[in-house]
C-alpha cells in the first residue's frame, strides 16, 4: 500500500494515511514530531521513507493508557 505512495506527499495526502486532519499534521511538524519535512518555497512536503520509520517506530511503542479517557 505505501510503496503507491508519491516519494514526496503533501499534507493532506499525509493526513489521510494517518487518518487525521491537515491542520493536526502541520501542528505536529511545528512540534518537531515529523521528521523528513522538504520545504519547497512556502509549500510542505513530507518524504514517504521517513513516513515509513514514523509509523514503525509508533507500532513499537506501547500504547498510552486510555482508561483515563472518561
Amino acid at each position: 500500500m505505501f510503496e503507491q505512495l508519491p516519494l514526496l506527499l503533501t499534507a493532506e495526502e499525509l493526513a489521510v494515511v494517518l487518518r487525521t486532519s491537515r491542520k493536526n499534521v502541520y501542528e505536529m511538524v511545528r512540534l518537531g514530531q515529523l521528521s523528513g519535512v522538504v520545504r519547497v518555497g512556502r509549500k510542505v512536503l513530507f518524504r514517504r521513507d521517513r513516513l515509513l520509520d514514523f509509523l514503525a517506530e509508533r507500532e513499537e511503542q506501547p500504547v498510552s493508557s486510555l482508561g483515563d479517557r472518561r
